[in-house]
């Protein structure tokens, strides 16, 4: 059917004269969101009072965290940048609680742009709540890049999450280059960390919180390897890898022990991070089989729990 010329003049959006120059693309969300706002005294003040009264006491009573190998944060100065491997969204209240009060009242948190900057009230929420930053995580951003190096010039700490998302399964995905590539360019430590236990709390997909008991890991902290006489410098990508098989040791480690785990990390022997490289049904058996094998089991002649 034809629309009338009349009707068609209303209704279309005229043409832009070609002489004329078009205005800027306003952009206020997404990787574009400015949250500077949330680094001002005001906005870090009420950031201070609910992390510590609200934030961390209901993570505190919904996970009941332990906390292990806080020495290697002891003769530590900011800014640092703390890697964790991310199977939840209870991930960074937990990383948060964990750290100790200097660092948790300033740092950062690199969040997905595409996922925690979409919406406006989001926008608005999450560096208010937890100090969010936008993060492109499909692809390397600049200005992502600039804010964080420009932030821990500043003497802010960052929280980053380098796979870049949530496990889809539970197990480990390939470690990104951004953490890496900031601790290179700034100059500063990484710190590993492995979450343990939090994805059956509340994993992705579902939106019903399950009260449990978890364990946050801090590994030694590493930096990148100065070039031998002769040989390469350490990419950003190899530092990278280094990082991932890091955080693979402390999953090793809170399966097996600390020194077994050592052992096979010199050898290189550690348990693959990322899981089998098969089906989805055996990656999910084999990561049901490594949750039972990690269950404490029940003395001799107590009765089971009904």
């Amino acid at each position: 059917m034809r629309v009338p010329a009349r009707v068609e003049a209303v209704v279309r959006r005229p043409p832009w004269p070609g002489t004329v120059p078009r205005p800027p693309v306003r952009r206020d969300l997404g990787v574009d969101y400015d949250t500077a706002w949330s680094r001002r005294p005001p906005a870090r003040f009420v950031r201070a009072l609910l992390l510590d009264n609200v934030t961390r006491p209901l993570t505190y009573l919904a996970t009941r965290p332990k906390v292990l190998g806080s020495e290697h944060l002891a003769a530590l100065r900011a800014p640092v940048i703390f890697a964790a491997n991310h199977t939840s969204h209870l991930d960074t209240a937990i990383v948060l609680s964990a750290l100790p009060a200097r660092f948790r009242h300033r740092a950062v948190v690199a969040a997905a742009a595409d996922y925690f900057f979409d919406r406006a009230w989001k926008a608005r929420l999450w560096p208010l709540l937890l100090g969010t930053i936008p993060m492109e995580r499909t692809k390397v951003n600049r200005r992502s890049a600039d804010l964080a190096a420009e932030l821990l010039g500043e003497g802010w700490s960052l929280v980053i999450f380098p796979e870049g998302g949530r496990s889809p399964d539970g197990w480990g995905q390939e470690f990104r280059g951004g953490a890496a590539y900031l601790a290179k360019r700034c100059g500063v430590p990484v710190v590993p960390i492995h979450l343990k236990g939090v994805r059956p709390l509340l994993p992705k997909g579902r939106g019903t919180l399950r009260p449990g008991t978890v364990e946050v890991r801090f590994g030694s902290p590493l930096s990148p390897l100065a070039p031998t006489p002769g040989g390469r410098e350490e990419d950003a990508r190899r530092f990278a890898a280094r990082i991932e098989a890091a955080v693979a040791a402390l999953a090793d480690e809170a399966e097996s022990d600390w020194w077994s785990a050592r052992r096979r990390a010199a050898r290189g022997t550690t348990p693959a991070f990322r899981g089998p490289q098969a089906a989805a049904w055996r990656r999910a058996w084999a990561l049901a089989e490594s949750a039972r094998r990690d269950r404490p089991r029940q003395p001799r002649g107590s009765a089971k729990p009904w």
